[in-house]
Order: structure tokens, then sequence, then C-alpha cells
């Protein structure tokens, strides 16, 4: 019974059990944020890509013999802006053509990684209206 009283009073090791059990906990929360600057990183790169597409839309510069871009120019330009790839997948949508406009759209899709265990598939989606001269 004394022995039993003495191990009760004991506290030596208790820091590295209760370092065991939160360290696996703290480790996945800073991961998860790390996940999620990536997909902050990739809204980022869709927006600079969106923005270039526009440009190229809008201002017409000497891009082909009638100074008007072809929508397959405008998005193999918004494909070499992107940028935040990480370990998710963009998609450019090809331009839609409107009276007077282009709608310019980019998808990205990511599956969550939080070291422990797999998180859900996020998916972003960004667009942009291109107003052109008809």
């Amino acid at each position: 019974m004394m022995k039993f009283l003495r191990l009760k009073r004991d506290d030596r090791g208790a820091a590295a059990i209760e370092m065991a059990l939160a360290l696996p906990i703290l480790v996945s929360m800073i991961y998860g944020l790390f996940q999620v600057g990536l997909l902050y990183q990739a809204n980022a790169g869709m927006q600079h890509a969106l923005g270039e597409g526009a440009r190229m839309a809008t201002l017409y510069e000497r891009y082909t013999a009638n100074n008007v871009p072809t929508d397959a120019a405008i998005k193999s330009r918004m494909t070499t802006k992107l940028f935040g790839k990480g370990d998710g997948a963009f998609t450019v949508a090809d331009p839609v053509t409107g009276a007077g406009y282009k709608d310019l759209s980019i998808t990205y899709t990511k599956k969550m990684n939080f070291i422990f265990f797999n998180g859900p598939t996020v998916t972003l989606t960004r667009s942009k209206r291109a107003y052109t001269v008809s």
C-alpha cells in the first residue's frame, strides 16, 4: 500500500506523457495551416492569371495580324501565368465570348492532407469578365 501511495505522488515523466499526447495534434494543426496557405497561394495565382488573360483580351496588343487575340491565345496566356500549384490541379476553361465581353474562368482542385488523416477535396473557382470592343 505504501508503494502505491509513493507511486501516486510521483510526477516524474508526466511532462513526457503530456507532450506525447499533445505533439501529434499540434503538428497536425501546424501542417493544416500550411495546407490552407497553399490554398491562398493558388487563389492569388488564379487571380493573377485571370488578370493577365483579361488584360490580353481587352488591350489587343499585337498578338495577331488584326490585333484581336484568339481564345486559344488568351487561354495559353492564362495557363502560363498561373502559379501556386502545390499538389493540386488547375483547370483553365475556354473563354466564353458574349456580346462585347469574354468570360474567363479557372478552377483549382486540391485534396487536403493533414498528415494523420485526409481532409475534404477543396475546389476554388474564380472568374472574370473582360469587356472587349465588338
